[in-house]
């Protein structure tokens, strides 16, 4: 499976979350090292997955839900 690995500036840009509040509010907390996002190279540089962070964002939304607007 291709995984699109994304900034933490990208992925501000994708889901129209400030830079900061993924860094210290969701990092950690909602998304996941391992999981959501890898430190490649043993570095410090952060690389979201993409697949993964959309997952969870839309876990617990049903169709329904989103048709209805709800």
């Amino acid at each position: 499976m291709d995984n699109t690995y994304l900034t933490t500036s990208e992925l501000s840009k994708r889901i129209k979350y400030d830079e900061r509040v993924i860094r210290e509010q969701l990092k950690d907390s909602v998304l996941f090292e391992g999981v959501h996002y890898i430190r490649p190279f043993g570095g410090r540089k952060i690389l979201f997955i993409w697949e993964r962070v959309e997952e969870e964002m839309l876990s617990g939304v049903s169709m329904q839900s989103l048709i209805t607007g709800l």
